[in-house]
This record gives C-alpha cells, sequence and structure tokens, in this order.
C-alpha cells in the first residue's frame, strides 16, 4: 500500500501532521508493507529565493490579526508540537521560499534517502536558530547529516533546472486532486485526508484502506500458458 503526503517545509502543521501519521504507521500491523512517498507543496510557489522575514509579523500581515495573536498563534503550535514530541521554536524564526528544499527532496528520493531529508529540513526550520532560508550550504549540511553526498546536495542547488519539473508536477498533481492546502495525505489513491488529523484518524484510514484493497483477478483462458518459475521454465511441448 502506497501513503502520499503533500507538504512543504515552511508548513508547521505538516512537520505536525508527519509525526501523528507515523504515530498510527508504526501501530499499524502492516507498517512494514506501506510504502511512504513526500510530495511537493510550495505554500508560495512565487516566493523570490532572497525574500525572507520573521514568522510572526508575516503571520499577523497575512490573516489580518494584531503580532499578539499571532505570537499567541505561534505558542499553540509549540504546545501542539510538544504533545508530539517535536522540538519547536516559538520566537525568531524565519521564513522564505522553500522550492530548493523541494528538488533537494526530489534528488533524496532518487538516492533513497528522502525520508531522512524531510525530517531534518523540518526539525532544522522549526527546532534550530540558523535559518534554512537562502543559504545553500546551510541545506548541504542538513542533507549531509540526512545521508547524502555534499557534492551531489551542492550540484542541484547550483541548479534551478534540477528536479524543478518534478517539484511542479507534485504540485499539478495535489491541485488535480483537490488538495488545498497542506498537509494533505493520500491512501492508495482511493482516500484523501486533509490536515494534521490525530493519530486515530490515521489508523482508521490505514485499517480501512487496507481491508477494501481489491485482490488480484487472474485470466485464465482456458489453462495455464507457459512461464518460468523458481523450478525453471515450461518447456513447449511439440
Amino acid at each position: 500500500m502506497r501513503v502520499e503526503i503533500w507538504s512543504d517545509i515552511a508548513c508547521p502543521w505538516c512537520y505536525v501532521g508527519k509525526a501523528r501519521f507515523e504515530k498510527a504507521l508504526a501501530a499499524f500491523p502492516h507498517h512494514d508493507r506501506v510504502e511512504v512517498v513526500h510530495r511537493s507543496f510550495e505554500l508560495d510557489p512565487t516566493r523570490a529565493k532572497d525574500d525572507t522575514g520573521p514568522v510572526v509579523p508575516m503571520l499577523a500581515k497575512k490573516y489580518g490579526i494584531s503580532e499578539a495573536q499571532a505570537q499567541a498563534a505561534e505558542d499553540n503550535l509549540g504546545t501542539q508540537a510538544a504533545a508530539e514530541g517535536l522540538a519547536y521554536r516559538t520566537r525568531d524564526r524565519d521564513h522564505g521560499s522553500t522550492f530548493d528544499m523541494h528538488r533537494l527532496l526530489h534528488f533524496a528520493k532518487a538516492q533513497g534517502r528522502q525520508g531522512e531529508l524531510i525530517q531534518a529540513l523540518y526539525e532544522a526550520n522549526f527546532a534550530e536558530e540558523a535559518s534554512v532560508f537562502g543559504d545553500d550550504e546551510r541545506l548541504v549540511r542538513i542533507a549531509v547529516a540526512a545521508g547524502l553526498d555534499a557534492d551531489g546536495a551542492r550540484t542541484v542547488l547550483g541548479d534551478p533546472t534540477a528536479y524543478a519539473d518534478d517539484v511542479r508536477a507534485d504540485e499539478r498533481e495535489a491541485a488535480r486532486l483537490g488538495a488545498t492546502g497542506v498537509p494533505f495525505f493520500v491512501i492508495d489513491r482511493t482516500y484523501g485526508i486533509s490536515g494534521a488529523q490525530p493519530a486515530e484518524v490515521f489508523a482508521q484510514a490505514l485499517t480501512q484502506a487496507w481491508g477494501e484493497r481489491s485482490p488480484l483477478t487472474l485470466i485464465d483462458q482456458g489453462g495455464a500458458a507457459e512461464a518460468c518459475g523458481p523450478d525453471g521454465c515450461a518447456v513447449p511441448q511439440s
């Protein structure tokens, strides 16, 4: 069974939702037969690479609230994150373009390290002091910590076209599936789950999707045709 997760590194609910989903997945009896794929979704795809700024004033402006209210929302997110065992800095975080991070995640997927990198990026953005925005060498160090080759990561970051089509394809697919925000979870292209739902919701969805998988239908045109197997290949009879 495959679970696809559309998310953005700048999205705190994606950080929390990932932890809740993984809690449900760890308790799922068939977890070793579930493939998890992380897909790209930029909250602001028009953002320039060098356009960075503090989170709280941005939230206040975006939602038409006071900075005190925006800070209270950040404090609430910190509480929600802590309940999932996640570190979360509620003060002095910044925000910016995540396009290069998504390109790196596709590079990591090709290297079999996507899960490690997305977790490292989340922790770097939400729990660590150094910014992840506008600093290629900072991203290279994060990639190396996730098990990727430094030169390979540096090459990807130095070429703005590398994996760009993969990012845009993910975003088009999200739109096709009706996702207007993240996190957005799709289980076996049958169930869609929007938002950082409680672990119990994910557990129920995994169980239901597993139980409703269609069994394989064999087509036999009047008898088994020749085939190869563990004992060798059928010998044609004259």
